[in-house]
């Protein structure tokens, strides 16, 4: 990387498939390390001869296992290195990988498994796994499960006996416009997103086109230092894009479970930040909050280094002058660059959304940052900002091989290279996605004379116009609504709580007086069960049935405060919300409302929860609401939050 070469995307544009990356790789340099894998201490580099070694294994046993050419191979897992290995064998034999979290609702696997029908699977976590394997005598076409704890050496013992050529057979097959993944975006606003069909030439062009845009900066690197620590979610395209630019762009990958980045960040030291306008922003905060604490001189101090770091980054012109100024401060951006290993040369941010200010003082602090923006449909990525073109606070100018148009109503569409194929089994929605031609990507955004975007928002979760059509049954005597029935929409959800989190009203009163005296015996564990329904979504943290002496049953609810900044990012909601804010956002809440919803399908009718209430702040140990041992302190937590409680049964009093 140490020359200013052409950039690695215009040789991979020619390639026909995402499995040839590796074998590229490998042939051109099997020595080159090309992964990091994360041991009790330290990592381990992992070489792309080796690499491509482990792919061939994995891809030999697929065959053995009868996975054909389209067949479809579910990986249910988190973030680390054998999704990425599993990943590359299911392209290298012309397969079509359907990834899904880890964290993912038996529900969702459910219907994305009768969905797609895959020909096997592969499965992190008990729960996911018994819901794969209980769906083989439903869909005879789902022949392998193999849970991926242990799995994976029994897939390559399969091939064992298999010659190498059966995989390159596959892979000289693959053509461009060959589906590569089918992708299910995980949301809060339905609970059926469509699968988002993408073929290994619209994620060749996606990664290709990052890889342009940062190449003159990326080549300023000496050859086998470019190195990235993703902590996205490969099931999500921000992060299966982001490991794909990373390896067409020959950045030696890190792969670390969602949220762990700053600890693992120091040890790895990363000369690429691939992160969320969150981690930039949490950082500024800490830096900030830690000048505040010391006293009212530091936070001066900090508030004066901010400034300097700003007006350097928008000079057009990098005087003596102004790099004395800046110098001034050095020691204090000295702590910003050490919170990320002290060695980052570029920074990748995906999503949008991190405000001109910030963008404007990191690279000041000499953390250049180049905002990245997609939806799926576009395969990740549609603008992205470069070095030497770059506005602080937008996501930059439309890639090359593509065009950006927005219309009357602020809706971004684009038009050219690297869109989707359409939804999974679904040509209605697939045509309405569309207008003459340009995709209409549900972003709002403006773009300036000189072509650059900025995104302000979401119309709706994905593309296609039509809403996607939940399963909603509701128990016996149950009032359906068309639309769930939320705060500030009119039908009835008045009040607030002391969180600041409305009210929701589920279904209709039941029948009769106190419908439930006690919870005991039976009713325990069906009430049990409910919580763990609601608490297997990625977004809730806790939940707490609330049925004794009550006329019918009503809900806590809170939420895992890390996701909440990754809900305002997909959702385009504005940097300055707070998590009360969040809390009580009316898509937040339909999502919620359509959890419970399908929850009180396993329960009897006088357990159902009709009304809940949602918390932006979890329940913790030291508050005194939550045991040693995990589980919920139901009296501490009922006495603390007795008013919200009496509310949800007043809002109920009111609708008669």
């Amino acid at each position: 990387m140490g020359e200013a070469s052409v950039s690695p995307g215009v040789r991979v544009r020619e390639l026909s498939g995402l499995g040839d990356l590796v074998y590229e790789a490998a042939h051109a340099d099997a020595h080159a390390e090309v992964f990091s894998v994360p041991l009790d201490e330290g990592w381990e580099r992992r070489t792309a001869g080796a690499f491509a070694t482990d792919v061939t294994g994995i891809a030999k046993g697929l065959v053995a296992a009868g996975v054909s050419e389209g067949d479809r191979v579910l990986v249910v897992s988190g973030t680390h290195h054998d999704w990425a290995r599993l990943a590359f064998a299911v392209w290298s034999v012309r397969a079509v990988l359907v990834p899904l979290s880890s964290s993912a609702s038996v529900e969702r696997v459910t219907h994305v498994v009768r969905q797609t029908r895959p020909a096997a699977a592969v499965v992190e976590g008990e729960r996911s796994l018994r819901a794969v394997a209980a769906l083989q005598r439903e869909l005879p076409d789902l022949g392998r499960v193999w849970r991926l704890e242990e799995g994976l050496p029994e897939v390559v013992r399969l091939g064992a006996y298999m010659d190498a050529s059966a995989v390159r057979f596959r892979r000289d097959a693959t053509m461009p416009e060959d589906a590569a993944v089918v992708l299910y975006p995980m949301s809060t606003v339905s609970r059926r997103m469509r699968g988002v069909v993408l073929s290994h030439g619209a994620l060749l062009s996606a990664a290709a086109g990052v890889v342009d845009r940062m190449w003159p900066r990326l080549s300023e690197l000496e050859p086998g230092r470019a190195s990235a620590l993703l902590d996205l979610p490969l099931s999500e395209i921000s992060g299966l894009a982001s490991l794909l630019a990373c390896v067409v762009g020959r950045v030696r990958v890190g792969l670390s479970a969602p949220g762990s980045l700053t600890r693992l960040v120091k040890s790895f030291r990363p000369t690429v930040l691939v992160c969320t306008p969150g981690l930039l922003e949490r950082a500024y905060e800490v830096e900030r909050r830690r000048a505040h604490s010391t006293g009212w001189d530091s936070l001066g101090t900090f508030n004066a280094a901010a400034e300097a770091a700003v007006q350097f980054d928008r000079a057009p012109k990098k005087g003596a002058w102004r790099r004395l100024s800046r110098s001034m401060y050095d020691w204090s951006f000295a702590k910003m660059r050490e919170m990320f290993g002290n060695r980052v040369h570029l920074a990748v941010c995906w999503g949008g959304g991190l405000s001109q200010r910030l963008d404007e003082f990191f690279g000041g602090v000499g953390v250049p940052v180049m905002q990245v923006f997609g939806v799926p449909e576009t395969a990740g990525v549609f603008t992205a900002n470069a070095v030497g073109d770059r506005s602080a606070g937008s996501v930059g100018r439309a890639l090359p091989d593509r065009e950006v148009w927005v219309s009357r109503e602020g809706e971004v569409h684009v038009r050219g290279g690297g869109l989707f194929s359409g939804y999974w089994a679904d040509g209605e929605a697939s045509g309405t996605a569309f207008r003459e031609g340009w995709l209409a990507t549900g972003v709002v955004a403006e773009v300036d004379e000189a072509g650059f975007v900025r995104v302000s928002g979401r119309l709706r979760p994905q593309a296609a116009t039509a809403e996607v059509p939940g399963r909603f049954v509701p128990v016996a005597g149950a009032v359906e609504p068309s639309v769930p029935a939320v705060a500030a929409e009119g039908g009835g959800v008045p009040e607030e709580g002391g969180s600041g989190a409305p009210v929701v009203s589920v279904v209709g009163e039941p029948e009769g007086g106190s419908a439930v005296a006690a919870v005991e015996g039976s009713d325990a564990a069906l009430v049990a069960e409910f919580e763990a329904r609601l608490r297997a979504h990625p977004l809730i943290s806790q939940v707490l049935v609330i049925v004794e002496g009550r006329p019918f049953a009503s809900a806590l609810v809170t939420l895992v405060r890390d996701q909440l900044e990754y809900w305002r990012l997909v959702n385009g909601r504005p940097l300055s919300m707070a998590p009360e804010e969040i809390a009580g956002d009316r898509d937040l809440l339909r999502e919620v409302q359509g959890l419970v919803y399908e929850a009180n399908r396993s329960v009897p009718r006088h357990l159902a929860v009709r009304s809940f209430h949602v918390l932006a702040e979890e329940f913790t140990v030291q508050s005194g609401l939550v045991a040693p041992s995990g589980e919920l302190r139901r009296d501490a937590v009922l006495r603390a939050f007795a008013e919200e409680i009496d509310g949800l049964y007043r809002v109920r009093r009111d609708q008669r």
